[in-house]
């Protein structure tokens, strides 16, 4: 009897192995880059800032046959050891840091200026232009969304097995490896961290990346139904078919096995995206592990909510 109840639960364990690795397959090979997408890569100084609290070296990466994206990393000053780094995805480096660096002009939305605000708190931090501005040529101003619909189009014209989720995924993953490469960086202490649009990057390079220790994601719209996901710059057409195979954030969080996970909801997201961490098998064997903090003050966090992200990266990255 013992011999049959050890049998059964044997097969059942293995059935769920199986089950949660094919999973991880099928998203791992969504968001994968297509075997034809090889390029040189290369990395190359552009300036150097410096700043009263913080200084800054800008980039020309490529991250494409043939494209290139602008790369910020900002120090804090007086850096003197291995620091840890985070990576702070958005739009354009300017928002991230809450100025322009070579006009001192302020950015659109200064209270939001995650990169800034982490680098003056002691840490390497770096972020990039999103492929809207980098996957083809625009006569368009950089604030033009249609860009979005421009570089999305041409991305599914060129690779229709990809999506514009996988390019976002991809280049934040370049981001992480000049991280790794760099010296003055702790490389078993990285981060991760995104409002909005680079919520969901985050959200999603977090839980895939190894290299990545710890996420914070503010207000990305964790259920399908919470954001636009169908947009052709994230899952396009591509979002029926997953949602008809049953894929959900929920895996994506399994994937992550209880990685340190800090969210932040105030519109898009709000108590009904904590049901959706609740059904994670991880975290419920390590509570301490996630933060769910709904605000309810609007789509921005408020600095003081930020401010809790901050202390939550601060606890898991910089353990002494």
């Amino acid at each position: 009897m013992r011999l049959l109840y050890c049998i059964t639960i044997f097969i059942f364990s293995s059935v769920a192995f199986a089950t949660e690795s094919a999973i991880k397959n099928n998203w791992l090979s969504l968001l994968e880059a297509p075997k034809s997408y090889v390029f040189e890569k290369s990395l190359t100084l552009l300036k150097r800032y410096e700043f009263k609290t913080l200084d800054i070296e800008v980039y020309r990466q490529a991250n494409g046959i043939g494209t290139f994206q602008t790369l910020y990393i900002a120090f804090p000053k007086n850096l003197k050891k291995r620091t840890p780094a985070v990576v702070v995805p958005y739009y354009n480096p300017e928002q991230m840091l809450g100025f322009f660096p070579d006009s001192l002009k302020q950015a659109d939305s200064p209270n939001i200026a995650i990169m800034r605000h982490l680098a003056e708190r002691g840490f390497i931090v770096a972020t990039a232009e999103t492929y809207h501005l980098t996957y083809i040529k625009s006569n368009k101003h950089r604030k033009d969304f249609s860009r979005w619909n421009d570089a999305g189009r041409s991305l599914m014209k060129d690779y229709p097995q990809w999506s514009g989720m996988g390019k976002l995924v991809f280049d934040t993953q370049l981001i992480i490896d000049i991280l790794q490469a760099d010296n003055r960086v702790d490389a078993e202490n990285i981060g991760i961290a995104g409002h909005s649009l680079g919520g969901k990057i985050a959200f999603y390079v977090g839980c895939i990346d190894t290299r990545i220790k710890v996420i914070l994601a503010s207000d990305f719209g964790i259920e399908w139904k919470q954001s636009n996901w169908h947009d052709i710059w994230y899952w396009g057409e591509k979002l029926e078919k997953i949602k008809a195979d049953g894929l959900n954030h929920t895996q994506l969080l399994d994937i992550a096995n209880a990685k340190p996970f800090v969210f932040l909801a105030g519109k898009y997201d709000n108590n009904d995206s904590l049901k959706i961490l609740n059904r994670s098998k991880s975290y419920s064997k390590f509570p301490d592990r996630l933060l769910f903090i709904n605000h309810a003050k609007g789509h921005r966090p408020p600095f003081d909510v930020l401010e809790q992200g901050y202390h939550f990266l601060e606890k898991h990255l910089c353990k002494k």
